[in-house]
């Protein structure tokens, strides 16, 4: 395949990007490419808005272009994956985790294939494309799948770190859920807080209830963590990144140590998060004051996701007011 030509100052710019911005998959596979010949890209003529770019000018000859193939992209990746090579694959995560999901149960997740699933614009992050973009059920599609691990990091760094994990010391299919890039940073690159698969991170102690938090929401439980707290109630703020396999441990000990937990993503409540950490509750038998958010089980609204966000109270007010009614309860 022929070398894609990017205009010189724009590659520029973007090659200077911190991780936690939008080039994160294709930055980090650049970096690991020359050490792990094994790795090979591919993408549905979305290379640019996927973050797969810089990896495919470095490597035009590892990178593959499907055009809109999605179902055919993940059954080659399924291929190449049987012969030796560990391929990246990144669209949409409405074209991906649900458009595409037949081929994955199916060519990846059954044979237990060595092949790496990023979703990107999840959730309502693609606004006015409407409900066709929209991603809210690619969690429970794909944590059904047996073999498949299901991961949704609040940021870049978080991405770049559990990818850098997946080649060098994972086995198996996983499914990355990442959002559209433009979000607001949760972690510092080298700041001391490491993300590791399976294992959940507190980012901030309390007493009075946790909030449970995947992908985008975590950022946005901080912020609402911090409007509770001058409200007098002290919120604990895990990131569940990991949403199967799942830390069990930090969920049991926020139930014990806190007795209300919320859970809060940009997802159908029904199958989520939510419903991973109520499967855990449920059969430690161990009883808490307990509520998901998210999607109420319904299709999401058209419009910028600004307001959508706000709409479905998944900002930090938002949330805010959720966890605010659950402790009085």
């Amino acid at each position: 395949m022929a070398e894609t030509t990017f205009h010189k100052d724009t590659w520029e710019l973007y090659k200077s990007l911190e991780m936690s911005k939008q080039l994160t998959s294709g930055v980090t596979l650049e970096k690991l490419a020359d050490e792990h010949a094994e790795i090979v890209a591919m993408s549905s003529d979305l290379s640019k808005p996927t973050g797969l770019w810089p990896f495919a000018k470095a490597y035009p000859d590892r990178f593959f272009n499907f055009g809109l193939a999605e179902k055919n992209m993940v059954t080659a990746a399924a291929g190449m994956a049987s012969a030796g090579k560990m391929p990246f694959v990144s669209t949409y995560a409405s074209f991906l985790g649900v458009l595409a999901a037949e081929n994955i149960r199916t060519a990846v997740a059954y044979p237990n294939l060595n092949v790496r699933l990023i979703g990107t614009h999840t959730g309502i992050a693609m606004g006015f494309y409407g409900t066709s973009h929209h991603a809210t059920e690619d969690i429970s599609i794909t944590r059904a799948m047996a073999n498949m691990t299901v991961i949704s990091p609040a940021d870049g760094v978080a991405l770049a770190e559990m990818i850098e994990e997946s080649v060098k010391s994972y086995d198996g299919p996983i499914y990355f859920r990442v959002s559209r890039g433009r979000e607001e940073p949760v972690y510092e690159k080298d700041g001391g807080v490491q993300n590791k698969i399976g294992k959940a991170n507190i980012l901030k102690d309390g007493t009075d209830l946790t909030i449970i938090a995947c992908g985008i929401e975590v950022q946005q439980s901080l912020a609402a963590a911090e409007q509770l707290k001058e409200e007098g109630i002290n919120a604990r703020v895990i990131d569940m990144h990991t949403i199967k396999p799942m830390d069990v441990e930090a969920v049991m000990d926020a139930a014990a140590e806190t007795g209300t937990i919320l859970t809060v993503e940009e997802h159908n409540i029904q199958g989520g998060l939510g419903s991973a950490v109520a499967e855990v509750l449920m059969e430690s038998g161990i009883s808490c004051n307990f509520k998901r958010h998210g999607f109420y089980d319904e299709n999401s609204l058209i419009g910028k996701p600004y307001y959508l966000y706000k709409h479905y109270k998944l900002d930090g007010e938002g949330i805010a007011s959720v966890a605010k009614k659950l402790v009085e309860r």
